[in-house]
């Protein structure tokens, strides 16, 4: 029998699994696992998907199609050129792309396709989601829900009589779900959420931020350049993502905009306490599908046995401790949240064509590891706290920073205590080792001195710590060793002849930038420039026979070079 792979259909992302010798392994896409959800039109007539439409964007925002997993279920179509399309004939181009991943990925022909979808997805987005697999050339064996899939990933449907709540925060869907496991049958019991939720509401958020300063500075209004706004949601996107493990994240866009002939920048550092405040509201309506759910399920938060983060935007730290605090327990998040749900369906898809599973391994931190603290609280001066930096049964190797500061101005050094554990008070827990930062320089602006604290805990249980003078640059540290890191041990018809007759193009992710560049050297007058131009233009093209890194690197400064041009 053929391989039947899983399909993780998202908003932002996608990705396909397939089970190899027991073990749900993801399918690759060249060097990476996520296929962003994006189909684009190149100027040439070429069908862009994936990373190569997500590129393009920022140059030809109006030939691309993003989120449209939110339309799934509606006649509303969209442009693609001269062309309209329903959501389901776009999300077939993105089906396509991932079915031949997986072509090449196993060497064979893949015919068959288990597919997820929110368990809040009502009759017609499933069957538009059905609909789309079946145009992209699957037979869509089983649409299953995202929750379900996330509990076999995890095992559960191994284990007796247990209730998890699935937790299922992505770029444009949440839900949270009670599962309730019983001789090895997984039932979604209970569910509640929005489909006009997730990552991209908060990356609006975030532009909205952007304009309005850029606003209030220049009296530009960003919102009405196409190109300058798909610049901002790409970096905004960039930011989020950084700020889910440092406190604070840079956001520079040159040329984003010009004023009486004179280019203008966007510059702006954004700390995650600001982020916080913009997606405050939009976070904690979730505890409301929360509390909806466990009162349809009949169920209290005690009565759940496991909380599993699946999507993600569940990485966001705001989103783990609103779901900690309403839950009163630590939630799980050891499998990758945006490549669980995948190698969930990958497992019911082996499970369809009668393959035996083996449980899913990954590396964790058994323990919270963070650094002893102090706080003011009525008036009075508490010391011995303990502030975890990185939460137990976080995936490894991982590097987590958070902004502290000293108790007052004047302080000329400050002891920097590494604690292993899980108490509340730092003592109670296991030293790991400790530093002093001496000759802190006295603040002029009267304010406590600010230091970046930094963990790098890697595969072998080594931590490296760091502390970082924000202002002046100054850095601290040193490496000890954690406790043995373990395995986890838990079991873990005429759409589709449209589709067939255009091509995905399979052209790398610099073919816009090159598209552009060379039409633009086509009508350049300035010598200086062409040659400018020209350079970074050969430049990309020899970088990508030869490494990476230097590829990425040329195509952003092509990509900056063309912004500058226009």
């Amino acid at each position: 029998m053929s391989k039947i792979i899983g399909i993780d259909l998202g908003t932002t992302n996608s990705l396909a699994a397939v089970v190899l010798e027991g073990t749900p392994q993801i399918i690759p896409d060249g060097e990476q696992h996520l296929v962003p959800s994006v189909v684009g039109l190149s100027s040439n007539g070429e069908i862009l998907v994936g990373q190569a439409a997500k590129n393009q964007y920022v140059l030809y925002p109006n030939s691309t199609v993003k989120s449209i997993k939110r339309k799934m279920g509606s006649e509303k179509k969209v442009l693609l050129g001269k062309d309209e399309y329903l959501p389901q004939e776009i999300s077939a181009f993105i089906l396509k792309k991932l079915k031949k991943n997986a072509e090449k990925y196993l060497g064979e022909a893949v015919e068959k396709a288990v597919i997820t979808v929110p368990a809040y997805f009502n009759d017609a987005q499933r069957q538009a989601t059905k609909d789309a697999g079946e145009i992209a050339g699957l037979e869509v064996v089983r649409i299953i829900n995202e929750p379900t899939a996330a509990a076999l990933v995890y095992g559960l449907d191994k284990e007796e009589e247990q209730v998890a709540m699935v937790y299922d925060l992505g770029g444009g869907t949440f839900d949270v779900s009670i599962v309730e496991i019983n001789s090895g049958v997984v039932e979604v019991r209970a569910s509640h959420g929005n489909n006009q939720l997730g990552g991209d509401d908060f990356d609006r958020l975030l532009v909205d931020h952007l304009v309005k300063n850029f606003m209030e500075k220049y009296n530009i209004d960003l919102e009405d350049d196409s190109k300058a706004l798909a610049r901002l949601f790409k970096a905004g996107e960039s930011a989020k993502i950084h700020l889910s493990d440092y406190p604070f994240a840079a956001i520079a866009e040159e040329f984003i905009a010009k004023k009486r002939f004179k280019a203008l920048h966007l510059k702006k550092e954004l700390s995650r306490e600001d982020f916080n405040s913009m997606i405050h509201s939009l976070v904690y309506s979730t505890v409301d599908s929360i509390e909806i759910a466990l009162n349809d399920a009949g169920l209290k938060p005690a009565d759940v046995h496991k909380i599993l983060m699946v999507g993600g935007s569940t990485r966001i730290p705001l989103v783990w401790d609103v779901v900690e605090e309403k839950m009163g327990r630590q939630p799980h998040a050891e499998i990758d949240p945006e490549e669980c749900v995948a190698m969930g369906a990958a497992i019911q898809g082996a499970i369809i064509a009668g393959e035996d599973v083996d449980a899913v391994l990954v590396d964790v931190t058994p323990y919270s590891i963070g650094i002893e603290t102090a706080e003011f609280k009525f008036g009075n001066i508490y010391d011995d706290r303990y502030s975890i930096i990185i939460k137990k049964n976080t995936v490894i190797p991982v590097s987590k920073s958070e902004a502290y500061y000293t108790m007052h101005p004047e302080q000329t050094s400050a002891e920097v205590k590494v604690y292993q554990g899980e108490k509340k008070t730092a003592s109670d827990n296991i030293l790991l080792g400790s530093f002093t930062f001496d000759n802190i320089p006295i603040s002029k602006t009267e304010e406590p001195a600010e230091f970046i604290i930094q963990f790098d805990l890697d595969v072998n249980g080594i931590l490296h710590v760091s502390a970082t003078h924000k202002d002046s640059g100054r850095k601290e540290g040193i490496s000890v060793k954690t406790s043995q890191i373990k395995l986890s041990d838990e079991e873990k018809l005429n759409a589709k002849d449209k589709l067939s007759s255009l091509e995905i193009s399979e052209q790398d992710i610099a073919f816009p930038l090159l598209n552009k560049a060379e039409s633009l050297l086509r009508n350049l007058d300035d010598i200086v420039e062409r040659e400018e131009l020209d350079r970074l233009v050969q430049k990309v093209r020899t970088t990508a026979r030869e490494d990476e890194k230097a590829f990425e690197q040329s195509k952003e400064e092509l990509l900056q070079k063309l912004f500058e041009l226009e």
